[in-house]
């Protein structure tokens, strides 16, 4: 028996104006590719192919044509284990990548959205993520943060490097002022926005306020540099960026051993799905490098995939996965957020109408 593979663009709406100090995202189209079997469409695995607007190296106006070529090889095989092949023929295609290793799981495990069976898709056990604060003016900045600290979280990561670089010290003031590091940790992430001038300067301003890590102060490419901020240590460097566009393993290896990060991040979607984040996870492990994981703005359905795979990881940290509340029209899933923690609960299901 054949498969039969297609794909269904989609476009995500924001609730709010997305800051990063790449700029504002008020909408982003993503892809899902959708496998099963020739005769039979009931059960179908499906995956999620998100990259992002000039970040992904795949954020290329050929990508829809990649997709069709894709879904043409797909359908010539028998069945999803002669489909292997196909990773190495997406190694610059990282987010289709993602999609299709997701989507052929998927199907494999019986069409059920549950790629990796576990405590955390059978409801008994959470993963502890951080709250996420976009980039705004100080109020709206001030008001995610209120909310996420009422909701429970005790892991805050804000987005920094867009507004006034005094205003974003004041908020980390004010956190300081009522929590303790003990009782609320802070991430930061730059991505890329400090300079060459004022990046060792900044970090040792922002460490006054006890940060846990940032991600990201300069921009990717800045080998030498980089290196350097992470060797001063002023506050814990977590790559980011850097690690996009880097296939081979053992450079890989040479990139860690190279510039010593305290922490790398991972995200599947940008970096190729879990085989290549396993990779990663090798590397760091070797150059004594913490990890952990972050979706990248996917939906529900790509989240649904790397929250599954970070809960088989064993990680003791809280992982990046606060983004299922992101859109008005998100893919109804049963994934949820209690007290700081992301949980899967099986009596909620996924709705695909809005695909279908």
């Amino acid at each position: 028996m054949g498969l039969n593979c297609f794909w269904k663009k989609y476009t995500l709406d924001f609730k709010f104006e997305a800051g990063t100090s790449r700029g504002v995202l008020t909408t982003h189209k993503v892809r899902y590719l959708i496998i099963s079997s020739e005769k039979d469409f009931s059960t179908f695995g499906i995956g999620e192919c998100a990259p992002l607007k000039g970040l992904s190296i795949d954020d290329r106006l050929d990508l829809d044509e990649k997709l069709d070529e894709i879904c043409r090889l797909i359908s010539k095989k028998n069945s999803v284990d002669n489909c292997e092949e196909i990773y190495q023929y997406l190694q610059e295609w990282p987010s289709i990548r993602f999609a299709l290793e997701t989507a052929l799981l998927d199907l494999q495990h019986g069409g059920k959205r549950k790629l990796f069976e576990s405590d955390f898709t059978s409801g008994s056990k959470g993963i502890p993520i951080n709250g996420l604060i976009w980039m705004g003016d100080f109020n709206f900045m001030e008001k995610q943060l209120w909310e996420k600290l009422e909701q429970g979280f005790n892991c805050i990561k804000i987005k920094v490097g867009a507004i006034d670089f005094n205003k974003e010290c004041s908020l980390l003031e004010k956190i300081r002022t009522k929590f303790s590091p003990e009782q609320i940790e802070i991430r930061l992430d730059a991505n890329g926005a400090f300079t060459d001038k004022d990046a060792e300067n900044k970090l040792k301003e922002l460490s006054a306020f006890t940060i846990h890590s940032i991600e990201q102060p300069i921009k990717a490419g800045q080998i030498e540099l980089m290196k350097h901020l992470c060797t001063l240590n002023i506050i814990p460097v977590a790559l980011d960026e850097e690690l996009i566009g880097v296939h081979a393993e053992d450079t890989k290896n040479e990139l860690l051993q190279k510039i010593k990060p305290q922490y790398i991040i991972l995200k599947p979607t940008l970096l190729g799905g879990f085989q290549q984040c396993r990779e990663w996870i090798k590397a760091a492990d070797e150059a004594k490098t913490g990890w952990w994981l972050t979706s990248a703005l996917e939906s529900n359905v790509g989240l649904n995939a790397v929250a599954q795979f970070a809960f088989t990881l064993n990680s003791p940290m809280p992982q990046g996965l606060g983004t299922g509340k992101l859109y008005h029209n998100n893919i109804d899933s049963p994934l949820v957020i209690q007290s700081g923690s992301l949980y899967y609960d099986p009596s909620q299901n996924w709705n695909f109408n809005p695909l279908f």
